[in-house]
Order: C-alpha cells, then structure tokens, then sequence
C-alpha cells in the first residue's frame, strides 16, 4: 500500500492531477500506520500483519 501511494503520489505530481495526489498521500499515510501497527504486534483484522 505505501508503494501505490508512493507511485500516485508521484505520477499526480509530475502529470499535475490533484486528485491522484490526494489519493497518494491517503495510501501512503495509512499503509504507514498499518505497518507502523503491524510491526508493534498489534493485530489488524485479526491478522499480525496486513499483507
């Protein structure tokens, strides 16, 4: 999930679409707290890690 948000972010910079920037930093805020969660032990939906 960061890396797709990663590549958004940057094809939406780079091709001046807002909206694809905005998702992009969407995705990489929550694949970051996701692995933030999973790498402490929490579980996520019943799973250690999410992917």
């Amino acid at each position: 999930m960061i890396v797709l948000g990663l590549i958004l972010l940057v094809v939406g910079w780079l091709a001046g679409i807002s909206i694809l920037t905005t998702i992009g930093v969407v995705l990489l805020v929550i694949g970051a707290i996701l692995a933030v969660l999973g790498a402490v032990g929490r579980p996520i939906g019943g799973r250690a890690h999410y992917f």
